[in-house]
């Protein structure tokens, strides 16, 4: 089974990239099967990581950022895939 974690965080004005970088620094072990990183308007840092594992299987995660880095905590979910449909199903 695959779950996919998401991390993401919302810088203080005016230092998303700090937090970026921040994040890119951060090492998972072990590695996911993959993870992808994306920026957003407001200073906003969106990490997903994809794992060969079960839903409640005990996973590395990305840490917290420093509290002066981020305005409040950081929002994490966890996913499982769905069977696929048609388009808008």
């Amino acid at each position: 089974m695959t779950v996919a974690l998401m991390w993401e965080a919302r810088a203080v004005p005016g230092r998303g990239e700090e937090l970026l970088a921040w994040v890119r620094a951060q090492e998972l072990d072990p590695a996911p099967l993959r993870r992808e990183t994306f920026r957003a308007p407001q200073d906003r840092v969106l990490v997903i990581t994809w794992w060969d594992a079960a839903y409640d299987a005990r996973l590395p995660e990305l840490p917290e950022p420093a509290g002066d880095l981020v305005t409040r905590a950081v929002h994490r979910w966890r996913f499982e895939p769905v069977a696929s449909g048609p388009a808008g199903g």
